[in-house]
């Protein structure tokens, strides 16, 4: 997802806040992108947070999320997350965000 999708998600989408992540949800092609800032750590630690979140959604919603562009942003507590954790909160934020649809 490019810099301008990312940005009319983040205008036009709605949040969901959670402990670990925060979800925007706008109407769109299905596509996906993380973003996860320098607070997280260095670059190992911002691409772990990457990584586990690419795979929890993937084991969340293994089709795709089709007719939303989804973004999602990695707080502070994802530091030592497992994915496992994350799993079960990514499955409440895309319900509450009407993306599972």
């Amino acid at each position: 997802m490019r810099t301008a999708a990312v940005q009319r998600v983040f205008r036009e989408g709605r949040p969901s806040h959670a402990r670990r992540v925060v979800l925007f949800v706008a109407p769109g092609d299905g596509e996906v992108a993380f973003v996860v800032g320098k607070r997280i750590g260095g670059a190992v630690d911002r691409n772990r947070a990457r990584r586990i979140l690419r795979e929890a959604l993937r084991t969340v919603m293994p089709e795709g999320i089709a007719g939303h562009d989804v973004v999602l942003v990695a707080r502070e507590d994802i530091r030592g997350a497992r994915t496992q954790d994350l799993e079960a909160e990514l499955g409440e934020l895309l319900e509450r965000g009407g993306a599972n649809a």
